[in-house]
């Protein structure tokens, strides 16, 4: 039976938000544009996403704009932040260990003259908030910061950050790209103290395809894509509106946060316990990282593509060997940490759900630790 572990990637679609899909594409395929009955119904089940999601951030409606998923979300965000407070400073704050969408997009405003200013982490994918302070100035039009780390699990002082741009007088807004912490802690807005915060659907067992950014009332951002009237045109172009009801009703059927956690906590100790007994592991997560996520380096000759390829083709276990989207490129978060060569090409992520058990990680462990003894470190 085959062993999912790399829901950090994506989650597999929930019943429910199988079947809202399906409502969508069979029974209520309005446009949500269309004025007649059929689109109205439509307009409703989208209004009702959002209520969810909203509901589920603690925030308003009005604040929460689909898009196409959280590259698309995390790209609106900081282009759309740098073009509307350019003429209020020119200093972007970031960390080296952001998700590629937003690396990416502070690597094409750093070549149209903005200065960008990426914070680097300790050895175990900490971002010092002394740092931040340190780099925070009156300039600073926008802060991007990512709550809880794709690859390594460590979770960023995002909470602080508010504070620090108060106190220098910056003007600048806070994003937050939420995708991993998203329905796995809480993500509320006014506690994180962030104007711009991402989230996607298909990481909570939603589809993939959807996501949205949640802006604060009152901030402004300049839209990247132009049409329509939809979106309140931040983000025009007929809804996806059976990805939208997906991801409503996964929002709808998450479990209570804090039993759900106590449950990850309870799978990630007891894949600790079991991984400690590998000889040669180690971990590159820290101990307060998330518990959804738990990155390690395995003592073998093999590169951790081939690892996770051994893994799939002869165990159907699933894991990762970083980001989905880094397409199997070296880890730019490992590099960021200062990891050798040899972890960094031998290390791999696992990450839980909640449909994940012991009987999983008793599995994988045991197809690991078969694995490193058929193919041991060489030594040099």
């Amino acid at each position: 039976m085959a062993v999912y572990l790399d829901n950090s990637a994506t989650t597999k679609p929930c019943s429910e938000a199988s079947a809202a899909i399906l409502n969508m594409l069979e029974e209520n395929y309005g446009n949500p544009s269309s004025l007649h009955k059929l689109g109205i119904n439509a307009t409703k089940t989208l209004l009702k996403a959002r209520q969810s999601i909203a509901d589920f951030m603690c925030c308003e409606r009005d604040e929460i704009f689909f898009t196409s998923g959280g590259t698309e979300a995390n790209n609106l965000a900081v282009f759309g932040a740098a073009a509307a407070n350019r003429r209020l400073g020119n200093r972007i704050v970031t960390t080296a260990i952001e998700h590629e969408s937003v690396l990416n997009s502070v690597n094409e405003l750093e070549k149209q003259g903005f200065e960008v200013i990426r914070l680097m982490p300790d050895r175990q994918g900490h971002i010092s908030p002394a740092d931040a302070a340190a780099a925070i100035n009156d300039k600073t039009i926008l802060v991007s910061m990512m709550y809880i780390n794709n690859e390594v699990g460590s979770v960023l002082p995002v909470e602080k950050i508010k504070a620090l741009v108060n106190r220098s007088g910056a003007p600048a807004l806070i994003h937050s790209d939420c995708v991993q912490a998203f329905g796995k802690v809480d993500v509320k807005p006014k506690k994180l103290g962030a104007d711009l915060i991402t989230i996607s659907a298909h990481k909570i067992h939603g589809p993939k395809g959807c996501g949205a950014l949640y802006i604060r009332r009152g901030a402004r951002i300049v839209p990247r894509t132009f049409g329509g009237e939809q979106e309140k045109k931040i983000r025009p172009g007929t809804e996806a509106s059976p990805l939208i009801a997906g991801f409503g009703a996964a929002v709808d059927a998450l479990h209570d946060i804090k039993q759900q956690s106590m449950k990850i906590k309870e799978l990630n100790a007891y894949a600790v316990e079991k991984l400690s007994g590998i000889e040669g592991i180690r971990f590159n997560s820290a101990p307060d990282a998330s518990p959804y996520i738990i990155n390690l380096y395995i003592p073998t000759f093999m590169r951790s593509q081939t690892i996770l390829q051994e893994l799939s083709g002869n165990n159907e276990i699933y894991v990762s060997s970083g980001s989905a989207c880094a397409k199997g490129k070296q880890s730019h978060v490992l590099t960021a940490m200062r990891l050798s060569d040899e972890i960094k090409d031998k290390s791999i992520r696992i990450s839980f759900s909640r449909y994940n058990t012991k009987a999983d990680i008793d599995e994988f462990c045991g197809a690991l630790a078969e694995l490193i003894q058929k193919h041991p470190r060489k030594n040099k």
